[in-house]
């Protein structure tokens, strides 16, 4: 019983903070609400994974009413596993912000990003937990209108234009999922998740069912910027505040795949999405094409907020083609990457914005002597850009891996050499901003300015850098989360591997 009103904390607590954080005012006071809150969701998040783990899936019903006719909290290793690595990443990132948004953000601004910071994690909690499509949809809605304004919050004025554009795209992807569900729950009477399942899987050949899987899959598909979906999210990226890119890049579009694998293998099941319709070439093919455009494209940026968020469009191919090879492993080593592509990317953006807090510039001159000069910010830097490219003994390796090995499981050795090839696209763009770091001398301009970042942001950098390496090394807890999951997923979507 404890365990199941455990279920809406991680929705109630930042939803009740989010208008506490207007009422103090005060900055200081602002700061430690948000932190409290975003870090007692972590501690839930844990225990909550530990409990799926070991006595199975968590159900509430809110205000009594049991599903299908109620709503639905529902968790279990899927959405755990990516509620965890939500939590902990909003802990981190507020606490890095106190000092980073000092910079970047008016002053007059600070208790508006602090509340909508809150607002976003109800959101994107409240999108792993639900059971319910239509409120997938409102808490996806809720997230996204808390981020249109996190985006247009810096003192740079062309956040507004990428804020602006983020909201024209995500309100095109939400009314494609909305018209999707709409016409699922008008073919089945049901809102359900588990409901629809059972409904959808009475229905050999239903052309609204079909339509409505069209509008899900490209509106989902928008909201994770999947290639070529994706113009959103670098200009997004870039000029938001530095804490906010932080956060967004490690949580949102994360969660926007694991809605991709959830309305796949609970609604549609897998079954039907891959064998009777072929989506998996489909998701295949768009993959391959954002891991190796968007890396290069990563790799021709001047901006180093712009090169890691055209980095994040081809970090989403691996794990969108890790869903398509239709097996175990590959939606294993989908799950696994979301996870870690949440420590590497997170701690990259913190070192980027510890640059921009010294230096007010994230230009790929910034970086020039700043391994002598910022020398922990830069190792931080370093570590997690290896694990981007996939360096044994970091979380990155672990991932590709896995993807690597789901690849050869099916005979694909050409998507095997793809993975490959994109890790070595990513050692030419990170390789450019460490040969800047390393072997450049830094402008005469700079050099008055040039000081390691405070405390309070490299803390938080280097817990994630220190988690890159640890969960690189010890893979018990991450592996056996994520391969529970892809096993279940599996088994709900009633679907045998595909073989070659």
């Amino acid at each position: 019983m404890l365990e199941q009103n455990l279920a809406a904390l991680p929705i109630i607590l930042p939803l009740i903070a989010a208008p506490l954080a207007i009422i103090l005012g005060r900055t200081m006071p602002i700061w430690i609400l948000a932190t409290l809150v975003s870090g007692c969701a972590s501690i839930i998040s844990l225990q909550l994974l530990d409990t799926v783990l070991t006595t199975g899936v968590i159900s509430y019903a809110v205000g009594g009413w049991q599903a299908p006719w109620g709503i639905e909290l529902r968790i279990d290793t899927a959405n755990a596993f990516v509620l965890v690595a939500v939590t902990a990443i909003s802990t981190l990132v507020l606490l890095f912000s106190k000092d980073s948004i000092v910079k970047e953000i008016d002053c007059s601004k600070h208790a508006l990003f602090y509340t909508a910071h809150l607002l976003c994690l109800a959101g994107l909690s409240g999108i792993l937990i639900t059971g319910d499509a239509f409120n997938l949809f409102v808490f996806l809605e809720i997230s996204s209108l808390a981020t249109y304004t996190l985006v247009s919050l810096a003192r740079d004025k062309r956040c507004l234009t990428a804020a602006f554009r983020y909201l024209v795209m995500g309100t095109i992807g939400a009314t494609f999922i909305l018209i999707g569900v709409g016409l699922l729950y008008m073919k089945t009477g049901t809102l359900n998740m588990l409901d629809l399942a059972t409904r959808i899987d009475l229905y050999d050949s239903s052309r609204t069912i079909n339509t409505g899987l069209a509008f899900i899959i490209v509106g989902v598909s928008i909201k994770l910027a999947l290639f070529p979906l994706h113009m959103w999210l670098p200009p997004a990226y870039t000029h938001a505040p530095s804490a906010v890119t932080a956060f967004l890049a490690s949580t949102a579009t994360k969660v926007a795949v694991y809605v991709m694998v959830r309305f796949i293998f609970t609604i549609f099941g897998a079954s039907y999405v891959f064998h009777s319709m072929g989506m998996e070439t489909i998701l295949m093919l768009f993959a391959i094409i954002a891991i190796f455009k968007c890396s290069y494209t990563a790799a021709m940026q001047k901006n180093v907020k712009s090169t890691l968020a055209y980095s994040s469009v081809a970090q989403i191919g691996y794990m969108v083609l890790g869903i398509s090879l239709v097996n175990v492993t590959g939606l294993m080593s989908g799950l696994l990457h979301i996870f870690n592509h949440a420590l590497m990317k997170g701690a990259l953006f913190m070192a980027v914005g510890a640059v921009f807090y010294r230096l007010g510039s994230a230009d790929i001159s910034a970086f020039k002597g700043l391994g002598k000069r910022m020398p922990l910010t830069m190792a931080a830097f370093t570590l997690a850009g290896l694990s981007i490219i996939g360096v044994p003994l970091t979380v990155g390796f672990i991932s590709k891996w896995y993807l690597v090995t789901a690849a050869l499981e099916q005979s694909h050795w050409f998507i095997a050499a793809a993975v490959l090839g994109g890790s070595l696209l990513a050692v030419v763009y990170i390789g450019r901003i460490l040969e800047a770091a390393y072997f450049q001398e830094p402008d005469e301009a700079n050099v008055a300015k040039i000081s390691e970042a405070p405390l309070s942001m490299l803390i938080p950098m280097w817990i994630l850098v220190i988690a890159n390496i640890y969960f690189g090394i010890d893979t018990s807890f991450t592996t056996e989360a994520a391969q529970h999951a892809a096993e279940l997923l599996f088994q709900n979507g009633q679907v045998m591997e595909v073989k070659p």
